[in-house]
């Protein structure tokens, strides 16, 4: 359930907020992953033992180890999932929800929403750290949210909806009982 009340108290909110974003993208590296994967198999089944077995157990090694980091590594973070709830912010990555991320909100000192989050500028898809930025989960380029952190580290993530996430965090953050601060 997605929060589409105007900004306001917590009490006007639903109980949970959730959004998600998506990179069909990355089905096409997982493709590639599968390919490589194939191919190894393939090379396992078909290719004649003429040149002894080395040269054709290091390929057959290394296609599918190729095929397997792109296939999951990919996977991983075709979609993101966030959920906002009443004492925290989760995020959960791919179809098995891993990487997954966890932050309750009395950690949480202010939220802001950002227009535009690029791969680029954090080095690439997926689960990214950078120091002078802090952690993010990168899924595909556009909007997304940013959260601060008490212990003044931040964490963002792109999602569809970042607005009303950012909305719903603020209205939880103003009804904490040690009086969470929201960043305008």
């Amino acid at each position: 359930m997605k929060d589409h009340s105007p900004a306001g108290n917590a009490e006007d909110a639903p109980e949970i907020w959730t959004g998600r974003a998506t990179n069909r993208v990355q089905w096409l590296l997982a493709a590639v992953g599968a390919a490589c994967m194939a191919l190894g198999i393939e090379l396992a089944v078909e290719a004649p033992w003429t040149s002894g077995p080395a040269p054709l157990i290091m390929s057959i090694v290394g296609c599918i180890a190729a095929g397997v980091l792109v296939l999951f590594g990919t996977l991983a973070f075709v979609h993101v999932a966030v959920k906002v709830d009443e004492d925290s912010l989760e995020v959960r990555c791919g179809h098995l929800g891993v990487p997954r991320r966890r932050i309750l909100l009395s950690d949480i000192v202010g939220a802001e929403f950002l227009p535009t989050i690029t791969p680029r500028h954090w080095g690439g898809w997926g689960y990214r750290w950078r120091p002078e930025k802090g952690t993010c989960v990168v899924v595909r380029r556009g909007e997304g949210l940013k959260v601060k952190l008490a212990d003044d580290h931040s964490f963002t993530v792109t999602v569809d909806d970042a607005e009303d996430a950012v909305r719903a965090i603020r209205d939880r953050l103003r009804v904490l009982p040690n009086g969470g601060a929201a960043e305008a």
